[in-house]
């Protein structure tokens, strides 16, 4: 790591921390508090508490119905959130963005719209061992409902995707390749262009799970050539309880509504209904106005900052992070290295010989260190590796090489006190 690396990054680091009041605190020991669990819930700049609270303050009422000023000013607000969205993925118009709750919801919008309108027995969804349970329950259920067919690709010795034996299961009964951007326990990134293209080459549809990806680099779904593609707030440094879909039009379009009730409609009889334009089809009910407003916000933050500025500096940590845990003996890591693979997330996911998971993270928390434990939403690849879970810590831009030295040394020392009294 040069000194030139550490003065751009730190730079970065600290022109953003105090943006977060969250990260401004003490430790129940009265130390500063170290927050390494970025991949779990990212955390809120003032930007987009300020956008909550201005909201709740000032605008709140229900959007698009109302003649008044406070509906009109909900409604701008609402409806510039979903332009948001849609100039950072790259979507032809806000017309694509469908607001979900999370990007769990947005997963299974598209597995009971277009899932259940287009696949019958015996039609393929290929998905992969390293999806988050979000990414194979909808398509497990779908299975039960219509009998089509579910395969996962496997990975290889690095913990990277296998492409070889993704070419090998692609094939003319392949409808959707389902798969996860950026892995949030191995840390790859899956090349989803060259994917998407294979898809499409057996006429088969592509959706990403980009959840990890959204906040930590610049996205496109031009260049990745994807079909669907679903994101979640609460990693994008805005609120829980929002996400989003984007799909092309002309699939939309063809889609039946995911739920019936109000606002997703333009007229009701007592005997049929007939259906509003998008994206409002897909959105039944009062929407969550004040979280997509916060939302907004978090990514005109994160535009601001410069996705390319934030990928950089995460490069940086994470391979310094990497050299840190390298030097524990007995300490493995899941997932390729920066070396394998310069693209990589910014997390570490690792195990330690002898000494579970979950204890490493209840006394790192005692020294004011937060990091996940656990199987991450990942079973079915943690008994791949044939274990029960595994610690993880995850960086952000905001994260400084001097929290990860903390880190490395009361991990150090958590794993000499196991191995003493174990």
């Amino acid at each position: 790591m040069t000194t030139l690396s550490r003065d751009v990054g730190v730079t970065l680091a600290e022109r953003t921390r105090s943006d977060f009041p969250i990260l401004d605190q003490l430790d129940s020991q009265g130390g500063p508090l170290v927050y390494l669990d970025h991949a779990a819930t990212s955390q809120k700049p003032q930007a987009v508490l300020d956008a909550l609270r201005g909201y709740y303050s000032n605008d709140n009422a229900n959007v698009h119905r109302g003649a008044h000023q406070l509906s009109a000013r909900a409604t701008e607000a609402f409806e510039g959130a979903r332009a948001a969205v849609a100039r950072f993925v790259g979507a032809a118009g806000p017309d694509e963005v469908v607001f979900t709750r999370n990007a769990t919801e947005a997963i299974n919008l598209v597995a009971r719209t277009w899932g259940d309108a287009n696949l019958q027995a015996g039609d393929e969804v290929l998905l992969s061992v390293m999806e988050h349970h979000s990414n194979l329950v909808p398509w497990q259920q779908l299975a039960q409902r219509t009998g089509c067919v579910l395969r996962h690709v496997g990975i290889t010795e690095s913990g990277e995707l296998d492409l070889d034996d993704l070419r090998q299961q692609l094939n003319k009964r392949t409808r959707l390749v389902s798969l996860v951007h950026i892995s949030n326990t191995l840390g790859c990134r899956n090349p989803v262009e060259e994917i998407a293209a294979l898809a499409h080459g057996v006429g088969a549809l592509m959706l990403v799970d980009a959840c990890q990806s959204l906040a930590h680099q610049s996205t496109d779904v031009n260049q990745l050539g994807v079909d669907f593609l679903v994101g979640s707030s609460h990693k994008l440094c805005g609120p829980t309880g929002m996400g989003f879909l984007w799909a092309r039009k002309d699939l939309l379009d063809a889609m039946p509504p995911f739920l019936g009730g109000g606002e997703m409609i333009q007229d009701v009889f007592l005997d049929h209904s007939t259906w509003a334009a998008l994206p409002h089809k897909f959105e039944a009910g009062t929407p969550a106005i004040g979280e997509a407003v916060g939302m907004g916000a978090a990514i005109t933050y994160l535009e601001a900052l410069g996705l390319e500025q934030i990928a950089a500096w995460e490069a940086q940590l994470t391979r310094y992070l990497f050299q840190q845990l390298d030097s524990i003996e007995g300490l493995r890591i899941l997932g390729p290295t920066p070396e394998q693979q310069p693209g990589r997330g910014a997390l570490a996911t690792f195990l330690v010989d002898g000494v579970h998971a979950n204890d490493i993270a209840s006394m790192l928390d005692l020294a004011g260190i937060c990091i996940r434990s656990g199987h991450h939403c990942c079973q079915p690849l943690h008994r791949h590796f044939k274990v029960t879970g595994s610690a993880r810590a995850s960086l952000s831009f905001t994260t400084t090489f001097e929290e990860i030295d903390r880190f490395a040394a009361e991990l150090q020392g958590v794993i000499a006190f196991f191995r003493e009294h174990g």
